[in-house]
């Protein structure tokens, strides 16, 4: 019987279906405990892994017989593609199947943000009522969503957007400018610089490359607009952390919602700390309760499928 070995957490039904066929073994907090990690995949035919399992160097040695990697999820920067494949192992990714979580996130911490109301609890509930205050908050509707990156998640973040009555335009390198997306979309191609120049709240969705990298520097962060928001649902890496906490102590900036850090977990020295108008969450945007099983189960079958080719 094959064996697959699962490093991080994954829907238990998903699970469940691979042991039928296969032996599985599977441990939510194996990518922490190293030695085990490595004794685990000395025999396995498959591994399924997260986004913090680092599928390279010592541990990708390791896996000595493994012809199958499954993502849960779409990044692939921590896997070492090009040498899994030298080595005729297949990387496969849950394309799509966390598109609308990361979507939903994207528009959420958009409107939240704009809006600006809704950290007032502690407030209200100690008595005081900031309504002065709190009455300058900016509606969705009629403002500019850049989209940086304008795959699978881009797309259908834009059509959540233009639901809402935004305006929305993109920018993707990747796509010429008579590419059939941008009119079955109606949204409208545009370069980086004018993008920047542009969108009132900015979201991203690029792959970490060396291309990517800092793409958005301490000078691209200072030409947004006033008051513009700043979404990462990406990776770390590709904006100047430091530059978009200074924006928003500055005022600069109105706002930012990340999920993704070039330091996960962050440190103790974070550039965030006491920062205003910013939503931190722990690399969740693309997890939800149905996004979970539906990468999960999409996984199990794709790893299934090329064990028993």
């Amino acid at each position: 019987m094959k064996k697959i070995v699962i490093t991080e957490f994954m829907d238990e039904s998903a699970v469940d279906s691979l042991s039928t066929a296969f032996n599985v073994v599977y441990d939510p907090k194996l990518v922490d405990d190293t030695t085990r990690l490595m004794a685990f995949v000395a025999d396995a035919d498959g591994i399924i892994v997260r986004n913090r399992t680092q599928v390279r160097g010592d541990l990708l040695a390791a896996c000595a017989q493994t012809t199958v990697i499954g993502r849960l999820g779409v990044g692939l920067d921590n896997i070492d593609v090009v040498a899994c494949e030298a080595r005729g192992m297949q990387v496969i990714p849950a394309t799509g199947a966390n598109a609308l979580s990361v979507a939903e996130y994207v528009i959420g911490t958009a409107m939240l943000l704009l809006r600006g109301v809704y950290l007032s609890s502690d407030k209200v509930a100690s008595g005081l009522w900031p309504r002065a205050l709190l009455s300058n908050g900016r509606e969705i509707s009629g403002t500019c969503l850049g989209l940086i990156g304008f795959g699978g998640i881009g797309q259908l973040t834009a059509k959540l957007a233009k639901g809402l009555g935004m305006h929305v335009i993109a920018h993707d390198p990747m796509l010429t400018p008579d590419n059939s997306v941008w009119a079955t979309t109606g949204v409208h191609p545009t370069t980086l610089k004018q993008l920047i120049a542009q969108a009132d709240v900015i979201s991203l969705h690029v792959p970490l490359t060396p291309i990517t990298s800092n793409l958005l520097s301490a000078q691209r962060i200072a030409e947004m607009k006033s008051g513009a928001i700043l979404i990462n649902t990406s990776r770390g890496g590709i904006v100047d952390e430091t530059a978009v906490a200074e924006a928003l102590r500055q005022a600069h900036l109105g706002g930012a919602a990340f999920d993704v850090f070039e330091t996960e977990p962050l440190g103790s020295r974070t550039p965030w700390q006491g920062c205003p108008n910013v939503i931190l969450t722990p690399h969740v945007a693309g997890v939800t309760a149905e996004s979970n099983v539906r990468v999960s189960t999409m996984i199990a079958s794709a790893v299934a499928s090329a064990l028993n080719a």
